[in-house]
C-alpha cells in the first residue's frame, strides 16, 4: 500500500471555500468510486490548515484524483488560497484498521 499525506494552510477569508471545493471533490469521488483508492482529508483546529491523506491499493499505478472535474478546481486556484503551499510527503503505513465496510 503506498500512502501519501498533504498539508496546507489556507488563507482565513478562503477556508469555506476551500471546504466547499474539497466537499465537491467528494461528491465526485462517491459518484465515480475509483478502485483502490482511501482517501479523507481533515481541518486542523486553527480552521485554516488541511491535511489530505490518499492510500492506494497495491497495483494502483497512478492517482485517480488528477483525472476528476471536481478535483481539476480544486487545484486550479490553490495558490490563490493558501498562505502556505500544499506540501506532500510519502507516508509509511504501519497499521490500519476500519470498522467501516
Amino acid at each position: 500500500m503506498r500512502a501519501v499525506m498533504i498539508r496546507y494552510r489556507v488563507k482565513p477569508e478562503m477556508a469555506e471555500e476551500n471546504e466547499r471545493l474539497v466537499r465537491a471533490v467528494y461528491a465526485e469521488l462517491q459518484a465515480v468510486k475509483p478502485a483502490g483508492l482511501r482517501y479523507h482529508t481533515h481541518k486542523l483546529p486553527d480552521g485554516v490548515s488541511f491535511v489530505h491523506v490518499a492510500m492506494y491499493d497495491e497495483g494502483v499505478d497512478e492517482s485517480p484524483l488528477p483525472k476528476l472535474a471536481a478535483f481539476k478546481a480544486f487545484t486550479a486556484d490553490i495558490k490563490a488560497r493558501c498562505d502556505e503551499l500544499p506540501a506532500t510527503q510519502e507516508l509509511q503505513p504501519v497499521g490500519f484498521f476500519s470498522s467501516f465496510s
